[in-house]
């Protein structure tokens, strides 16, 4: 058997240069298969949860009856059921013959109380973000390891990025046009693995692509400092409201509730006479409730209480949070504790561009638009589960036998156009800091120590 030899150095300067990029898809594919692995599958477990059994206990089944108790009736139920409890939030029902649900707090614990809303019974309570939903979310929004996590997750984003970006300029068509790269050619061995690598992941590399950078846009650098920063909803729309020191992030609680486009806005603050006639009688969770109601938030929508003295009542909706199947419906209202007049109403037309491509990238992201963006999730999932299983399986084809090191593939003969593709690789890695840290890092690595240890850098290439 003739084995190639995976060390010979090509010749040319465009071949070194198609070299190096080549280098770099294969090297960040060691660092960024085991994190797309578990994206993919936590991504999945997650999709099919949140559809078939709801994510919080939104989907609890009461019997229905002509019509409701009123909602302060079935919070103080809700209440009375957590010893020393304080009531924060409540969820009102997606449709008749579902439980409504209320947040209540007890030394620093939250608890779900699921009540019956025809007869204001108690029928179940669970500590807030325990299930198996939120098991695989915390997986896949920051490892459990939380900043550290997080910054690992966005690191491999990023340079997953870059990945797509090199992959897809060396599976570029040229000898076999356009049906060889889009069309699998099934034959056997390394041949067969290698086409439906490079078909897959050219299908593949729009939906990966957007998954990746709308889940960038939740990571704690390119996320929440460079893009979200200028992309948030100017609270300064809000004429003649004083605002409060806390931002709406501070709504959120061990999950992402508040839109992206308002996390980095800051709240109302209640006690003067700023806003817009809402409610004209005694200011309680029943007046906001219908206040809700004549509104427009019908149906399934979360009722916040107001923290603090300037603490506001907040009304909201989004697709993120499962309230709606549609992101254009996206809407939140804060209301004055004191005076119930309306201080705030933001909803989906008023978000900034980015805003807007967030509120529907994240809703396809998290595939909360029905189940046919269940559907389309999974399959992508499973794409990028195989692109990396392919990968593993190329590597282990190709490379030498009798080989003790990373061995990597033998170096091709065609020469596409790779200054686009290094320009490609070089913007990725200016656009997201990450990616570029990751490869100052690899450099600096390369150059001051593995240069100088002649034995050890034989050993990883």
């Amino acid at each position: 058997m003739t084995m190639t030899n995976t060390q010979a150095q090509p010749e040319g300067g465009a071949n070194k240069l198609y070299f190096a990029a080549w280098r770099w898809h294969f090297y960040a594919g060691l660092f960024v298969i085991p994190f797309l692995i578990i994206l993919a599958t936590t991504g999945m477990m997650m999709l099919w949860i949140a559809w078939v059994d709801g994510r919080d206990g939104e989907r609890t089944i009461v019997v229905p009856k002509e019509s409701t108790m009123a909602v302060a009736l079935q919070s103080e139920a809700a209440v009375a059921a957590v010893p020393g409890g304080t009531l924060k939030q409540y969820v009102a029902p997606r449709r008749a013959g579902l439980a409504a649900l209320f947040r209540v707090d007890a030394d620093g614990d939250a608890t779900m109380v699921a009540v019956d809303p025809y007869t204001a019974q108690v029928i179940e309570l669970f500590p807030r973000r325990s299930g198996w939903y939120d098991f695989f979310d915390n997986i896949h929004s920051d490892l459990m390891l939380g900043v550290v996590g997080d910054r690992m997750l966005e690191t491999a984003a990023s340079l997953a990025l870059l990945l797509v970006a090199t992959g897809l300029y060396m599976w570029w068509p040229r000898g076999g046009g356009w049906r060889r790269a889009l069309v699998p050619a099934f034959g056997t061995g390394r041949a067969l693995w290698k086409s439906l690598h490079g078909v897959g992941g050219i299908w593949a590399s729009i939906f990966l692509v957007f998954f990746l950078i709308s889940g960038l846009a939740w990571a704690g650098i390119w996320g929440g400092k460079m893009v979200q920063a200028w992309s948030h909803f100017p609270a300064e729309k809000w004429d003649n409201v004083p605002l409060s020191d806390d931002i709406h992030a501070s709504m959120n609680h061990d999950r992402r509730e508040v839109p992206w486009a308002l996390e980095q806005t800051h709240l109302p603050a209640s006690g003067s006479g700023a806003g817009i006639t809402g409610i004209t009688g005694a200011v309680t969770i029943d007046s906001v409730d219908q206040l809700a109601r004549a509104i427009g938030f019908d149906a399934r929508y979360q009722l916040n209480l107001p923290l603090g003295k300037t603490g506001v009542w907040t009304l909201s909706r989004d697709s993120m949070s499962t309230d709606s199947t549609s992101p254009t419906t996206d809407r939140t209202v804060h209301v004055d504790q004191y005076t119930g007049k309306i201080l705030a109403d933001v909803r989906f037309e008023d978000y900034s561009l980015a805003g807007k491509a967030m509120a529907v990238g994240i809703a396809l992201h998290m595939g909360t638009l029905g189940l046919w963006s269940v559907l389309v999730n999974t399959v992508v999932c499973l794409s990028v589960l195989f692109l990396c299983v392919s990968s593993v399986v190329l590597w282990w084809k190709r490379r030498p036998a009798n080989a003790r090191r990373l061995a990597a593939p033998p170096m091709p003969n065609e020469l596409p156009l790779w200054q686009g593709a290094m320009l490609v690789g070089l913007a990725v890695s200016m656009a997201f800091p990450m990616a570029g840290v990751a490869l100052l890092a690899v450099l600096a690595l390369d150059l001051l120590i593995l240069s100088r240890l002649p034995k050890l850098r034989h050993s990883l290439t």
